[in-house]
């Protein structure tokens, strides 16, 4: 949307938030106005690496300016999955070098979900989405991290798992080492194949991506809601690796005994699938009792835009209004 009224001098926010498979991007002006937005495809600089992701968020931004005009800009705090290690933020920074935003803030797409979720000062993030991540912050400056690098550091779940999982659990019950499970006709129907070998072959000489293994999650969670024990098992593995995460952060922050927050958000958890979500609130409730559940189902471009306007020092009407806006923004779901 345009702004053709402001003055050309009235100074801008910028926020983006990156996930696994979109990228959304606002300016905002210093009251909480949204003046513009723009999408684009996954900017995670695993899947495109560091220079394309650099170059897709300025080229949103540069959508974002074109209707805005020139415009002063008085804050840009860009939040993008896949920058999970110190390292990757300074090679992100180096491939912005010499844009007006070079000095932007820059870092995890976790900040903007626990920022859309809370304000609360000591907090624990999870997002599940095509992959997995936590973050928790403490009042007195205090962050816990993760890796999420996958499997190599430990981590497990999201949506690109869920479909590896259930194609494993398909091929082993097609050749008589796994359980029967609706699965070994549900995965290859998934993909429009007649059979499990077919998904197999197709992967292995890669007509079909192995990114879009993703694509299997809520076949996973639509079999298991039709009772078949393969299926609701995966589910209640998610659910455990979810709530693992929260409580072990919590933990590492010494914040157990304390009412935290713990927000989650992301495309497999704005599903509301009643088993995830049931088994998940049973865990907290059992391993960190004083903790409570904060689902986000506005998009994490909310928290980015009240970031970037805390950056640039806006007040509490600013972010009530962006808020009111774009919490319309419905997060990305797995059904």
């Amino acid at each position: 949307m345009t702004d053709d009224d402001a003055p050309l001098d009235a100074p801008l926010v910028i926020a983006v938030d990156g996930g696994g498979s979109k990228t959304d991007a606002v300016a905002l002006e210093l009251d909480g106005t949204v003046v513009a937005e723009a999408r684009g495809t996954t900017s995670s600089p695993h899947l495109i690496g560091m220079r394309g992701s650099a170059d897709l968020v300025s080229a949103l931004i540069g959508r974002l300016l074109e209707q805005t005009g020139p415009r002063p800009i008085a804050a840009t705090n860009l939040y993008l999955s896949g920058l999970d290690l110190p390292t990757e933020i300074v090679d992100f920074r180096a491939s912005i070098a010499g844009t007006p935003w070079a000095a932007a803030t820059v870092d995890n797409d976790l900040f903007a979900l626990l920022r859309a979720g809370t304000d609360e000062p000591d907090a624990v993030a999870v997002v599940c989405g095509t992959g997995i991540n936590c973050v928790g912050v403490r009042a007195d400056g205090a962050v816990v991290r993760y890796p999420s690098l996958g499997t190599i550091s430990g981590d497990w779940g999201g949506g690109w798992h869920l479909g590896e999982r259930a194609l494993w659990h398909a091929a082993r019950a097609v050749d008589g080492r796994g359980p029967a499970t609706e699965l070994a006709r549900a995965v290859p129907a998934a993909f429009g194949l007649d059979s499990v070998q077919g998904v197999i072959e197709a992967l292995h000489f890669g007509r079909l991506p192995n990114r879009d293994l993703a694509r299997l999650a809520p076949t996973v969670f639509a079999v298991a809601r039709g009772g078949d024990a393969v299926a609701a098992a995966l589910i209640d593995e998610q659910a455990e690796e979810i709530a693992t995460l929260a409580v072990t952060t919590l933990r590492r922050l010494d914040l157990l005994d304390r009412p935290v927050p713990v927000v989650l958000g992301g495309g497999v958890i704005g599903g509301r699938d009643e088993r995830l979500l049931g088994t998940i609130e049973r865990l907290l409730a059992e391993r960190a009792p004083a903790a409570r559940m904060e689902l986000v189902t506005a998009a994490p471009i909310l928290g980015a835009a009240l970031l970037a306007l805390e950056s640039a020092g806006a007040g509490r009407s600013a972010l009530a209004a962006a808020r009111r806006t774009l919490e319309e923004r419905p997060a990305a779901v797995v059904q």
